[in-house]
């Protein structure tokens, strides 16, 4: 019966990355203009909304959300998910109305027509070079000045499945301590579980979300940088190790090899 399902599950990967690249195309011309000023970052980040929308619910998928503390439009914040799938960048825009500016990845420029607009909106980093990083950190000093609030998955990878969550870098947490914006702890618990970077694992399903209350970083100094990243790493972790059906797929055989990304 497993072994049945692997076509099948052959064509779902295949469908998601000719929905992407469909949409985009369909998109295009509205990405040109949206994507030349930063002046425009607004309403390119409701289309890219509607497009997340599109790629989760067209692959299948459906959000159950629990929100303990509701984002207030206003006001900027520190998004610190976990990361274990390509589906939680896309998850993380959905969730928020707020603009936000990610740090992510050099290697997603390489995506045909994807890439010539993500180098245009994200702020990227090769975490194999210092200097890059010192750059990002300035990037992002710059936009959080701008009053955007920001994304940073703070495991800084993603983990190999058989791991609850990675020791979180300390990037997301000097950054917010230093503009005085909360950190946003989410936790998804079912994109690693249905959408892997196994293409042999996964199929629709509902991801569960849990929104947790907000950090306040007010008043907080440099000093508290280590505290801080504590804090909401044992937060996320008790979240996730006391959740079954992430621990079981966690948990499951061979679960130790390390997936890369396709990309």
């Amino acid at each position: 019966m497993k072994y049945l399902k692997i076509p099948f599950l052959l064509i779902w990967r295949a469908w998601f990355y000719i929905l992407m690249v469909i949409t985009i195309l369909l998109m295009l011309p509205f990405l040109l203009v949206l994507t030349a000023k930063e002046f425009y970052y607004p309403t390119f980040w409701k289309m890219i909304r509607i497009w997340s929308k599109v790629l989760i619910f067209g692959m299948g998928f459906r959000l159950k959300i629990q929100n303990d503390q509701v984002i207030e439009s206003d006001k900027s914040y520190m998004f610190c998910p976990n990361h274990t799938s390509l589906m939680d960048p896309f998850v993380l825009v959905v969730l928020s109305k707020n603009p936000i500016v990610f740090v992510g990845k050099k290697e997603f420029v390489k995506i045909p027509i994807f890439g010539f607009f993500y180098k245009k909106v994200v702020i990227m980093v090769d975490r194999s070079d210092v200097k890059s990083r010192k750059k990002v950190f300035e990037l992002a000093k710059k936009k959080l000045q701008n009053g955007v609030s920001m994304a940073i998955f703070p495991e800084g990878l993603v983990p190999t499945e058989n791991i609850v969550l990675a020791p979180f870098k300390k990037g997301a947490f000097s950054l917010a301590i230093e503009f005085e914006i909360p950190i946003v702890p989410q936790v998804y618990f079912d994109c690693k579980r249905l959408f892997s970077w196994d293409f042999f694992k996964g199929g629709p399903g509902v991801f569960r979300i849990h929104q947790h209350k907000f950090i306040e970083t007010k008043g907080l100094e440099k000093k508290d940088i280590e505290s801080l990243k504590v804090q909401t790493f044992n937060l996320m972790y008790n979240d996730l190790i006391n959740d079954k059906k992430f621990m079981k797929d966690t948990n499951r055989p061979n679960n130790e090899r390390e997936f890369k990304s396709p990309i």
